[in-house]
């Protein structure tokens, strides 16, 4: 097994992603602002570590050694620039992570930017929330600087095609690729972690804005 860094690790996806590679043996070096506030992170196998994922040196700092990356990080709410962060950590990872010999980057993104089965994104929706919106146009700056990332970074850009079921588990079915964004559709966080942690450890998509939703 190889070790895999988690930027964003004490999040409600990443925490997931986190506890998807130990279950399959990995060691983690799991990334937060703060690990005072994210101790219950910390574990067997587990290095929890203060980084910033807009910040290249640290970036590549974390990545040391490791055979792939899942950045999960986000910032939202009064006080934050959700728009400079994306921006700056997209550019931070693409800088980072190869000089760190990290080839393999996967995401976790927002299924608002994902297109419907009419081709329209779901952010486009009239009815979309306009409180949102900056959110959501802030993560799609940064998922457009990683597509002109440079080539030895293979990255994958994954989102529920609709939402997350908060409450539900880990399921044997796991999850299926979806084709377009379906605001109707849910996946639990363990579920989602393991389509990142499968797409982590062998690649099947690159470069390009992954749905995944509940397997049927």
């Amino acid at each position: 097994m190889g070790r895999i860094v988690v930027y964003g690790a004490g999040g409600r996806a990443g925490r997931r992603a986190v506890a998807e590679a130990r279950r399959r043996g990995h060691e983690v070096v799991a990334v937060v602002r703060d690990p005072v506030k994210h101790a219950g992170v910390a574990g067997e196998g587990i290095r929890l570590v203060a980084g910033d994922a807009a910040d290249a040196d640290a970036v590549a700092a974390a990545a040391d050694g490791c055979t792939a990356a899942i950045a999960a990080a986000a910032v939202y709410g009064e006080g934050t620039d959700p728009d400079a962060f994306f921006r700056g950590s997209a550019k931070a990872l693409a800088a980072g992570l190869p000089r760190a010999g990290v080839a393999r980057l996967v995401l976790v993104g927002l299924a608002s930017l994902l297109p419907d089965a009419t081709g329209r994104r779901l952010l486009d929706d009239p009815a979309f929330p306009a409180e949102f919106r900056p959110f959501c146009e802030a993560h799609a700056a940064g998922l457009e600087v990683l597509r002109s990332a440079p080539p030895e970074l293979d990255w994958l850009y994954v989102s529920p095609a609709g939402d997350f079921d908060h409450d539900a588990g880990r399921t044997d079915r796991g999850y299926r690729v979806r084709a377009h964004g379906d605001p109707g559709e849910r996946i639990s966080y363990p579920d989602f972690a393991v389509a990142l942690l499968d797409e982590a450890e062998s690649p099947r998509h690159s470069r390009m804005h992954l749905a995944v939703g509940k397997a049927p």
